[in-house]
């Protein structure tokens, strides 16, 4: 008897990035891919796989493969084909791994853009020069390797000018120039001080961008989008409008020379998003891009043009499946516009407005990731923006107008943030000591998109006379992609940072804000939440020994008392009976089957999905799950928009955020939509920023639920001093990871100096403050 056909495969390459947006895109693509029958693969960097879980738990495999390294991502994907793994489809719709998708195409002779082209547009100056060989209009620009170079061309050309990256995205480092006493500040901005970079005349015109998508190898254009930006010196677009309000000449002859370029530039492949300006000679090409654009643009295409899939209609042309897209299309009936929030640079003390705009009928999408206690960097490229609206009308100006007032309606109070040059942890300099062990799980963990089978144990100690003073411990899950060395380099590098600096006289004899404003700079400038959350317990603990109190004293926090554990139940394993809590890891195939299991079991239930259903899968599971009736319903869906419904028909259950949770932004949408979030202080980055969102949670009424990842139980501990804030602990990971035999409940040892222990303790007749 033969073996069943595999199913089809979609090779999704490069996932999404960290940004809402990105994820946003990712999950799009995955599930119109889905839609057809596909089985679908991510591969990103192990840290971005890590720290995008709603992309992993939307696809049926993830593997850690480098889209930096395009020859390494292509011979991995014919490994697989070679044993028999081999894609229908290989997609991206990051880009920066549009040259890995084209590169891996080619070797697999796969549909997609020859590799060479796709190299050519990313490097902007070659994209400039063959534009210009073809015979379209571009400005004038040099490669330069330092200011000299630079200056030479100043002088050698009209100005103003922009300095910009070789291949970059997002705006980053892209800043304009007047003459050349600018040239050493725009210079600063460059990402990458090192690599050559290019400075252009500046193109004095309205700016747009075509989006599009090629069927047969020909582009078809399905809208122009208006462009507005930010004031120079930086060039942060903070607004779109689509269709873009042209004449019908113009928005044809903008589609011809498009299209007329995509096709000198030998481009035949999947989305593109080319940026023009409108001049008094004529159109004016920018940088081409074989992906779409940002700015929420893929959620506005499918409003004015409603039955739309992008990603699906890219997959139907690559499988040979029939695609009704004519090759000139008319203009749009209804348009779209989005607009990101711009608030002053600072330490956000208040936000009103918010809520009525999120609700507001006519929002296609809207996002806050600030919130009070959040700093607000200065706007120099687009990944400094915090949250956008995204609206519907019925022309491009009232979307437009409409798009203006929302974002103009929620106020943001500020105050000014002082730098942070020193942090003041004592008299003596402590030597920092990073150590690294690959440890086996006891046994292997299941969730709804992976398994966990090993972990990389981490220990971060502070020595003073070969004496540790101050200790953290954390573990890196294998599983979910965290690097493990990658993070042992980062907080060691910020622990020597935090541990030579000084700064006595600004801040007197307070050990934690000097701490807590490094760490919010530390994270704005990119460090991790797991490499923060590693030197925040080592530092808190030094202090905490320092002052001879346990550290949830020195953060003014309840005492945690005794902490009862949910029973974890991963995906596969028996339903234990011990009248716990139970926590029932869902999202598999068998759910169906483990919730019939459930009926009548006398204990409290708290579900975890892992956003594991769909619309289907809900409405096939809801005459159960009201049945169940659970305490706590965790993650239960990708889409966000299906939670008011379930929210409604499960009123006595508490439904939490958990995935993709790490902000205060992120605590304020969970609370939001969902009325309750579950912290996890590994993706928070410590018990300062998780302690922030558990008291606005708090405030608000929120359900609150502490939890954790596989973790050491120096770790666990650390975490349940916050216990005492929460209605629910989900404190247990630390018996994967360790030889501690599982309990219903343990104590800390809370009032030893330093970070407290667990102790496996008799529970105490009285005096006790439970965590449920």
């Amino acid at each position: 008897m033969s073996a069943a056909p595999h199913p089809r495969e979609l090779l999704l390459i490069g996932g999404g990035g960290e940004m809402t947006l990105s994820v946003d895109v990712a999950v799009q693509a995955l599930e119109q891919a889905r839609a057809r029958g596909l089985r679908t693969h991510v591969t990103n960097r192990a840290d971005t796989l890590a720290a995008t879980p709603a992309v992993t738990a939307a696809a049926d495999a993830a593997t850690a493969v480098d889209f930096a390294r395009p020859g390494d991502t292509a011979d991995w994907a014919a490994g697989r084909a070679a044993d028999g793994e081999r894609p229908a489809l290989v997609f991206g719709v990051r880009e920066m791994a549009q040259e890995a998708v084209a590169a891996t195409a080619h070797a697999l002779e796969l549909p997609g853009n020859p590799p060479a082209a796709v190299r050519r547009i990313r490097t902007k100056d070659a994209c400039r020069a063959a534009l210009a060989a073809a015979g379209f209009r571009q400005p004038a620009v040099r490669v330069c390797r330092d200011a000299s170079e630079a200056r030479a061309f100043l002088a050698a050309t009209a100005g103003p000018w922009v300095v910009k990256p070789r291949d970059g995205a997002d705006s980053a480092g892209v800043r304009k120039v007047t003459g050349p006493d600018d040239l050493p500040a725009a210079l600063a901005q460059l990402p990458d001080r090192e690599a050559p970079f290019l400075v252009e005349e500046f193109v004095d015109g309205r700016e747009f961008s075509v989006e599009g998508v090629f069927v047969g190898g020909s582009p078809r254009v399905l809208a122009v989008t208006a462009k507005e930006k930010l004031p120079p010196p930086y060039f942060v677009e903070i607004g779109h409008v689509l269709p873009a309000d042209l004449p019908e000449e113009t928005r044809r002859s903008v589609e011809e020379t498009v299209t007329a370029a995509l096709t000198a530039l030998e481009l035949r492949f999947g989305l593109f998003h080319v940026e023009l300006w409108l001049t008094a000679e004529g159109i004016v090409l920018g940088e081409v891009h074989v992906r779409i654009g940002g700015g929420w643009i893929h959620r506005m295409l499918p409003h004015v043009r409603p039955g739309l899939e992008l990603y699906g209609t890219v997959y139907d042309d690559a499988l040979g499946l029939p695609v009704d897209l004519p090759a000139s299309l008319p203009a749009p009936e209804r348009a779209a516009a989005a607009r990101y929030f711009a608030p002053p640079e600072g330490r956000v003390t208040a936000v009103t407005g918010w809520d009525a705009v999120r609700t507001h009928p006519a929002v296609l999408h809207a996002e806050l990731r600030v919130g009070p206690g959040d700093v607000v960097p200065g706007f120099r490229s687009g990944g400094d923006r915090v949250g956008a609206v995204v609206v519907g009308a019925a022309t491009p100006a009232e979307a437009r107008e409409l798009a203006r007032e929302l974002v103009a309606s929620v106020r943001f109070t500020v105050e000014p943030v002082e730098p942070v040059d020193a942090v003041d942890m004592g008299d003596d300099v402590p030597e920092v000591r990073v150590d690294l062990e690959p440890r086996p799980l006891t046994s292997s963990f299941r969730i709804s998109h992976m398994t966990i089978e090993t972990v990389d144990h981490l220990r971060l100690r502070l020595l003073q006379g070969g004496r540790t003073v101050g200790e953290g411990e954390i573990t890196a899950d294998s599983g979910y992609g965290q690097d493990g060395p990658a993070i042992a380099a980062e907080a060691e590098a910020l622990a020597r940072t935090l541990a030579a600096a000084r700064d006595e006289a600004h801040h007197g004899a307070d050990p934690v804000a000097p701490l807590r404003a490094a760490l919010e700079k530390a994270a704005a400038d990119g460090v991790g939440a797991p490499a923060r959350m590693l030197v925040e317990m080592a530092f808190l603990d030094r202090a905490a020994r320092r002052a001879g109190v346990p550290v949830w004293r020195l953060l003014g926090l309840p005492e945690p008392g005794r902490v009862r554990l949910l029973h974890t139940v991963p995906i596969g394993e028996d339903i234990p009976l011990d009248g716990r809590p139970l926590k029932i890891k869902l999202g598999g195939a068998d759910d169906e089957q483990i919730l019939r299991s459930l009926l009548g079991v006398p204990a409290p239930l708290i579900l975890d999905a892992n956003r594991g259903w769909d619309r289907q899968d809900w409405e096939r599971l809801r005459p159960l799950l009201a049945e169940l009736a659970p305490a706590v319903l965790e993650d239960p869906v990708r889409d966000p928009a299906l939670l008011p419904a379930i929210r409604a028909a499960l009123p006595g259950t508490a439904v939490v955020l958990d995935e993709g949770i790490a902000t205060a932004g992120d605590a304020a949408f969970a609370v939001g939509t969902a009325g309750g979030l579950n912290v996890k202080l590994m993706r928070f980055g410590g018990i300062l920023p998780a302690l922030d969102a558990l008291s606005d949670a708090t405030e608000k009424g929120a359900a609150r639920m502490l939890g954790c990842f596989l973790e050491p139980p120096r770790a666990i501990a650390y975490a349940a001093q916050l216990a005492g804030l929460c209605d629910w602990s989900d404190l247990d990971g630390h018996f994967w990871v360790s030889d501690d035999r599982p309990v219903p409940s343990y104590g800390l040892d809370s009032d030893a100096p330093g970070i407290p222990r667990i102790a496996y303790t008799p529970e105490p007749t009285r005096g006790e403050a439970a965590a449920i």
